[in-house]
């Protein structure tokens, strides 16, 4: 028979070994926007994931995982360079199977075909649920703290660059939309 000691230290184990496991699942999210590995992403999302990202010039709101994954395909593409970190998480276990997660994050941006370089910082709310034993992401909204953009005078020199190799390619007409964050094109235009 176990006592109520040993269930509160199992208890506690589970919780920690949730907070961990959310760790990794944020810490994969933002791995997979900067190497645009669109099939883990879709893995780490639940099928109704909704988010806002607001930002200086900008907010992003999609309404389904899809709607989100065709936006990271698009904008983390081989015209552009991403870093982004995540600190200092204050993660609620609200039950067991939901949680809520306040993240402090940076990032930098490049963006060849416009020359701008984008560095910030943000907070991240997230709202995660556990399903069939795994976290998944079902919400995310952040806000920008600051954001610096400037115009590059040249891209920059570089001397590695992943999504220049497994980033979407884009046409050569493609046109950056910052109010958007996506890429448009004329098809009949190529």
């Amino acid at each position: 028979m176990n006592s109520p000691e040993f269930e509160a230290l199992a208890a506690q184990v589970q919780r920690l070994t949730d907070i961990e496991e959310i760790q990794r699942l944020k810490n994969a999210y933002f791995r997979c926007l900067d190497t645009a590995n669109i099939d883990e992403l879709r893995e780490l999302l639940t099928h109704d994931y909704t988010c806002r990202c607001i930002g200086g010039y900008y907010e992003y709101v999609a309404s389904g995982r899809d709607e989100f994954l065709g936006m990271v395909s698009d904008s983390f593409n081989s015209q552009m360079v991403t870093q982004h970190n995540a600190h200092g998480p204050e993660i609620d276990i609200l039950s067991p199977s939901e949680a809520k997660g306040l993240w402090y994050f940076s990032d930098q941006v490049y963006n060849f075909s416009t020359r701008e370089f984008l560095i910030g910082t943000g907070l991240y709310r997230d709202h995660y649920v556990k399903l069939e034993g795994r976290w998944k992401v079902q919400t995310a909204e952040y806000e920008r703290v600051y954001e610096v953009t400037e115009t590059l005078s040249r891209p920059p020199h570089l001397t590695a660059h992943y999504l220049g190799q497994h980033g979407k390619q884009l046409p050569d007409n493609a046109v950056y939309v910052p109010a958007t964050g996506r890429w448009e094109y004329d098809p009949g235009n190529a």
